[in-house]
């Protein structure tokens, strides 16, 4: 087990969301954060959060406030993340609300200077140089929560319109193109039914490492059912999608390499479980079957060896446990349960969302279990990677 340090405390709540981003900069020394003056409530349009830097080289860890915004949730914040390949002077961008259109800031924290982009983000290339989007209004109508208010879908009433879909914004020049529209994704054949009279939405996008490729995961609903998804790969330009997995059972993935993806999917004869999918021809690999067998937002540590992962609320305690399941020996270690409080359920919930640093070696999570609201927490886990060094 490894020591969880506070990294914030009331008064206000302080998260980051999304386990797929980067929270630590490239040196390790410094995190970015959420701050909000409520919790155990949806946002409305008109709250609004504060974003912040934590310099983990001082002692008391003191919170900077860097600036604000209205475009945000619960679970993926507002897509705050340092920009790779911004190294001098290093950069951070997050999404914003104006004149009821969303945009993208980035920040130079140690100059103050800023710019506004005028469409909001969701991924970063590797590079630092371009963006990958989509459109949060309709992500909120179709799945609350994970979208943003304060905008409406002009779209709303078209089940894959073929204006909108994921956009790639480059990031100097700020213009975007669409790379893949709904109504394109919703011509590609599903086995198992007819998808033409459902609604459809993305969500996830994710490069691979070189950023040659992403995944997304295309969703749909029929009225008021619960959503189906598959996972696709495309191109970076949108060209040669490829559907991974048809399973409609897809959830939390990642990409292991250029060519695998690591996906909580659902296989014939197998259940559900982590696979290996290559991208492209190929069978799907069982990963963890007995060391990691509930859904959880995984991730890889830079040597790929090791998986990084967690659980949602299990048991009369609500124990949320964080892990890391070294892959070549198959063996699981435990960094700590973190009792989550019965408030924190549905849409504020607060999942640990565990995020790692560029060496792997700090792991930060979010979690509620000290009873001040959702906050920030810092674990080493050295020793652990020793275990099989």
């Amino acid at each position: 087990m490894s020591t969880a340090v506070p990294l914030t405390s009331a008064p206000g709540s302080h998260w980051f969301g999304y386990y797929d981003k980067w929270q630590f900069n490239t040196t390790g020394n410094r995190v970015l954060g959420m701050r909000a003056d409520f919790d155990l409530r949806p946002p409305t349009p008109e709250d609004a959060v504060e974003i912040g830097l934590i310099d983990l080289q001082d002692p008391d860890f003191p919170w900077q406030r860097l600036g604000q915004t209205q475009a945000w949730n619960w679970q993926a914040g507002c897509m705050l993340q340092w920009i790779p390949g911004a190294e001098k002077p290093e950069r951070c961008i997050w999404n914003e609300i104006r004149g009821g259109r969303f945009c993208a800031r980035i920040l130079e924290p140690a100059s103050g200077r800023s710019e506004v982009l005028p469409h909001p983000v969701f991924t970063l290339h590797p590079e630092g140089q371009e963006a990958l989007t989509l459109d949060f209004h309709r992500l909120e109508d179709m799945r609350p929560g994970y979208g943003y208010y304060g905008a409406t879908d002009p779209n709303f009433d078209v089940r894959a319109p073929d204006n909108a879909g994921i956009w790639r914004m480059d990031l100097g020049r700020g213009t975007r193109e669409l790379v893949i529209s709904l109504a394109q994704i919703m011509a590609i054949p599903f086995p198992q039914g007819d998808i033409s009279g459902a609604k459809h939405y993305f969500n996830v996008l994710i490069y691979n490492p070189s950023g040659d490729r992403f995944l997304f995961l295309h969703r749909w609903r029929f009225g008021t059912g619960g959503f189906h998804t598959r996972m696709v790969t495309a191109h970076r330009d949108g060209t040669d999608m490829r559907v991974v997995d048809h399973s409609g059972f897809t959830s939390h993935l990642i990409w292991r390499d250029d060519r695998n993806i690591l996906a909580w999917s659902r296989r014939p004869g197998l259940g559900d479980g982590y696979f290996l999918f290559p991208d492209g021809e190929g069978t799907p690999e069982p990963v963890g079957r007995h060391a990691m067998p509930s859904n959880g937002h995984c991730t890889y540590l830079p040597n790929r060896d090791w998986i990084l992962n967690d659980t949602y609320p299990q048991g009369t305690e609500r124990l949320q446990s964080l892990y890391l399941y070294h892959v070549p020996s198959g063996t699981r270690h435990e960094l700590g349960g973190f009792p989550s409080p019965p408030a924190y359920t549905g849409d504020v919930r607060c999942d640990l969302h565990p995020r790692c640093s560029r060496d792997g070696t700090r792991i930060a999570i979010d979690s509620a279990h000290e009873n001040q609201g959702r906050q920030m927490y810092l674990l080493e886990v050295t020793e652990q990677l020793a275990l099989h060094a």
